[in-house]
């Protein structure tokens, strides 16, 4: 009897870890970011946009996949990443590598002929960006590979733009901007707190070369840059009052949680609560853009 059961057993922990290669709980929120552009720059069909969110879970599923074999070197270091199917010994470097291809390469296809070159382009652009340019190069030799490399998780809102209008414009360029700055603050807030682990991986991050302080300064800046930002495209017409009102009360809480953890002796306890605010608060403010066009429509 558990003879028969142990290739079930086995097929269902294999699912369990092509998911994990996926990192669903990060797609979720790149998902709501390449969506909510596209009901700001239009009215998609549902169609279109069950399409995009496929596509958008297969393009940043391969993307992960692929990163995880490029780190697998690092990954059995850290406590948050020795359990992931390769350092922990499930599965093949070289079968994750082929799984993270195949979602890639179908989604470009897909996104291609359901939706545009563009999109296809600009999603195997970001691709392209995470795996190379951040996890080949960036993360391991300097620290501001989060802030260059975060540029890869910005391409969503571009992608979302394109499937609509087949083009880049202005608004587009303001919501890839909107996730550059960000992103420090967001990813910093989780550093601060996994030094040790970077530390074993040898992955320079800014807490460990520029310390805790300046590693802090620079959250704060780059939040007062954010914040602006994401209330400009008020000023040019493309959102309205109920958008600005939403973001403005969301930033004030975000800046809040930065000069938190700024002013905090004890960094742990802020730096998580603004870690996991910061998810929140931009899959708000991208919500809150898409429902101030409803409603100005």
């Amino acid at each position: 009897m558990s003879d028969l059961s142990v290739p079930a057993v086995e097929r269902k922990s294999l699912w369990r870890d092509l998911v994990a290669l996926t990192k669903p709980r990060i797609i979720s929120l790149l998902l709501v970011t390449m969506v909510a552009p596209m009901y700001v720059a239009g009215s998609p069909s549902l169609s279109l946009v069950g399409i995009m969110l496929l596509c958008g879970y297969l393009m940043a599923g391969g993307a992960n996949a692929v990163n995880m074999y490029m780190d697998r070197d690092i990954d059995d270091r850290m406590a948050r990443t020795r359990l992931r199917p390769i350092p922990s010994g499930r599965m093949h470097a070289i079968q994750v590598l082929s799984f993270g291809v195949l979602l890639a390469t179908t989604s470009t296809w897909m996104l291609g002929h359901f939706a545009n070159v563009l999109t296809a382009a600009l999603a195997l652009a970001g691709f392209y960006f995470y795996v190379f340019i951040y996890t080949r190069w960036l993360k391991r030799s300097t620290p501001q590979n989060i802030v260059i490399g975060g540029a890869a998780g910005a391409f969503p809102p571009l992608v979302g733009w394109a499937s609509v209008t087949n083009r880049i414009d202005l608004m587009a360029i303001y919501l890839f901007l909107i996730i550059f700055y960000w992103t420090p603050p967001h990813f910093w807030a989780l550093a601060l707190n996994k030094q040790r682990d970077y530390g074993n991986a040898g992955v320079p991050m800014a807490p460990l070369v520029w310390g805790e302080h300046e590693t802090k300064r620079q959250m704060l800046w780059y939040t007062l840059i954010l914040l602006p930002l994401t209330l400009l495209p008020v000023a040019f017409g493309v959102l309205g009052m109920p958008y600005l009102i939403v973001a403005a009360l969301l930033g004030a809480w975000f800046l809040l949680g930065v000069v938190r953890v700024l002013r905090a002796a004890d960094f742990v306890k802020p730096s998580w609560a603004l870690y996991k605010y910061s998810l929140l608060y931009l899959a708000l403010v991208f919500v809150a853009m898409a429902m101030d066009r409803a409603i100005a429509r």
